[in-house]
């Protein structure tokens, strides 16, 4: 079963058991993968939904600084309790010890010397570790060992 096919029948659950927060994000994340899908005339694989996911995960963690900023605090544990929903839909997190030999295979792999190889390593990266790891601490740590 395919990630998109799951989150249909998670629609269908939520539907059925009148959970309505679930269904409204549930219902927010399947028109943004259709409209996607719509865009680009293509069916999406479950690689391009996590990115749709981690996108949608991103946007709610912007908002949350924003409503926190603005003191809403009602607003901002709205968008909390939305993130919780996405992320059951991304896979295991990598743990440090994953990470950190993830980018040295990535460094090796594409024979990184030095911070311009930054990009190579990252993209080599992103393949196998698709919306397991925080993109930006694992920038953080490939700087670090290419510097």
């Amino acid at each position: 079963m395919t990630l998109k096919d799951q989150i249909q029948n998670d629609m269908k659950d939520a539907m059925k058991a009148g959970n309505k927060d679930r269904l409204k994000v549930v219902r927010m994340l399947l028109a943004a993968i259709r409209q996607i899908e719509i865009d680009k005339r293509t069916e999406m694989d479950d690689t391009a939904v996590i990115g749709v996911v981690e996108k949608m995960i991103k946007q709610r963690r912007d908002s949350i600084s924003q409503f926190q900023a603005g003191k809403r605090e009602d607003l901002a544990n709205a968008e909390l309790a939305e993130i919780e929903e996405l992320e059951s839909y991304l896979p295991e997190p990598l743990s440090d010890a994953e990470i950190d030999a993830l980018i040295t295979d990535a460094i090796a792999r594409t024979g990184a010397a030095g911070i311009r190889d930054m990009g190579k390593v990252m993209a080599s990266f992103k393949t196998e570790a698709q919306g397991r790891a925080d993109m930006g601490a694992v920038g953080a740590k490939v700087k670090a060992r290419l510097s």
